[in-house]
């Protein structure tokens, strides 16, 4: 089963027919010096890559760097605060776990119907949800306050 190439449009063909200007061109170019040209614009390419890449992680590492500044400026301005959030944030991750505990044994009690009934699923997630992403919140933030900051060694 052969297929007609005049039944398609003009926008549907391809001419891949050698252009003899481009022949010319080439023709007279040799091949060795033609991969090693491609292969010099490859590695200045990557170069280039490299660069920008370095620049990235420089603009990142610093951002990181300051914002681990500020939080260690904080902490040392509001020791007992850092302390009390550490605290606070020990209880609540315990608090996170009977929550989670309560959670799935809700879902392995309700399964077929979770599962079944897309009002049951809805209500879960109702009942659920914000809870658990307000409380998520709450730790990663009591967290971050409370924890210690990691300690650099340094040779004297």
């Amino acid at each position: 089963m052969s297929v007609d190439p005049r039944q398609f449009s003009s926008m549907f063909s391809i001419d891949v027919t050698a252009d003899p200007s481009m022949n010319k061109v080439s023709s007279s170019a040799d091949p060795a010096s033609e991969m090693i040209t491609l292969l010099r614009m490859m590695l200045a390419n990557q170069e280039k890559q490299n660069q920008l890449l370095e620049e990235v992680n420089s603009q990142l590492s610093a951002a990181q760097k300051q914002r681990q500044q500020e939080l260690g400026q904080w902490k040392q301005a509001n020791p007992a605060l850092a302390n009390n959030c550490r605290i606070a944030a020990e209880t609540l991750s315990r608090v996170q776990t009977q929550f989670l505990d309560n959670l799935t044994e809700e879902i392995a009690e309700n399964e077929e119907c979770l599962v079944d009934g897309d009002f049951m699923l809805n209500e879960f997630v109702d009942r659920y949800g914000p809870r658990l992403a307000h409380l998520n919140g709450v730790l990663q933030v009591l967290a971050q306050l409370g924890s210690t900051p990691p300690q650099v060694n340094q040779t004297p």
